[in-house]
């Protein structure tokens, strides 16, 4: 492995920012990765869903992670390289890891519906081939299938596999998988900003966070707090972002949070068709809601947070 990760903190799930021709904008995306790293977070993950990977390219897909990868100074990327096709998701991740990727992230296979075993080949065939930490991605909502606590405690044994992102919402589940896997160098990453907190309190160790592109210092305060076991502290900045939390996800992601991204001065809310842009309701609504978190008292307070 090029990197021994232990997936501890927060990790924003980067957008994708587009020109108005549709294209790339780079520069954006080296901007966005810089001011994050600037802001402590501890890695990013680049071509995920909130990456809009399902519109990239394969080529397009290797040159985000390669200049992700560039304008890191000294955080790891985890680059997005699922697929519901087992060799199309296999070359992805080779690809990313000739990039510079130093770990991956694997959504379970989607529509295609796969029995619980063939998860665990799907899983197992990339990491016997890629040497790079891969952590598992759960999200039934966008794939069809739930990655059951036996596949996941069955995965976590495989060296190559050392993470969970889990965006099932069901925390007795993921509780589970917690439990059953600590005696594995395996972590259970929340996918809900909304669930962070409590999935921290049963044992995760961070976050693949939508919200972290936005509000990057109070995320990680918040995590930096829980995992210090200062839940107090933790619990008050998880209310004070609630709102955003939910304000995310009142759309597709990532419609929200590309909004987001420009109201704040960070690059343009283009996403690529099917996805259309927030709808005005939402985005006033949206507006209220950053406004109501804009306090730069508050953002130096948070910067100082040591975690």
């Amino acid at each position: 492995m090029t990197r021994d990760i232990d997936f501890d903190g927060v990790y924003p799930a980067l957008t994708t920012p587009f020109d108005a021709d549709q294209s790339i904008d780079f520069d954006q995306l080296r901007s966005d990765v810089r001011r994050l790293e600037t802001a402590g977070v501890d890695g990013v993950v680049p071509v995920g869903s909130t990456g809009e990977s399902a519109t990239l390219t394969h080529d397009e897909h290797v040159e985000v992670v390669e200049a992700v990868v560039e304008a890191v100074e000294d955080v790891p990327v985890i680059a997005g390289t699922g697929s519901n096709n087992t060799r199309e998701a296999l070359e992805l991740s080779e690809r990313a890891a000739d990039a510079g990727a130093d770990a991956l992230l694997l959504i379970s296979p989607y529509y295609n519906k796969p029995e619980q075993q063939g998860l665990v080949r799907h899983y197992e065939t990339i990491a016997d081939a890629v040497d790079l930490p891969q952590i598992v991605y759960n999200v039934p909502s966008r794939t069809g299938r739930n990655v059951d606590p036996d596949t996941a405690a069955e995965l976590a044994t495989h060296e190559n596999i050392t993470g969970f992102k889990a965006a099932s919402g069901d925390l007795g589940q993921i509780t589970e998988i917690v439990e059953r896997t600590r005696d594995e160098q395996f972590a259970v990453l929340s996918g809900d900003d909304a669930l962070t907190l409590p999935m921290i309190s049963v044992g995760a160790s961070g976050a693949i966070s939508v919200a972290g592109n936005v509000e990057p210092e109070r995320t990680c305060a918040m995590v930096g707090a829980a995992l210090a076991g200062d839940y107090e502290r933790a619990r008050a900045i998880h209310h004070e972002l609630g709102e955003l939390f939910r304000a995310l996800f009142v759309e597709t992601n990532p419609i929200p949070v590309k909004e987001a991204m420009q109201i704040r001065g960070h690059g343009s809310a283009r996403v690529r068709s099917p996805l259309t842009r927030l709808s005005e309701t939402h985005r006033d609504y949206l507006q209220d809601v950053l406004d109501d978190l804009v306090d730069e008292d508050l953002e130096d307070e948070y910067a100082e947070v040591e975690r």
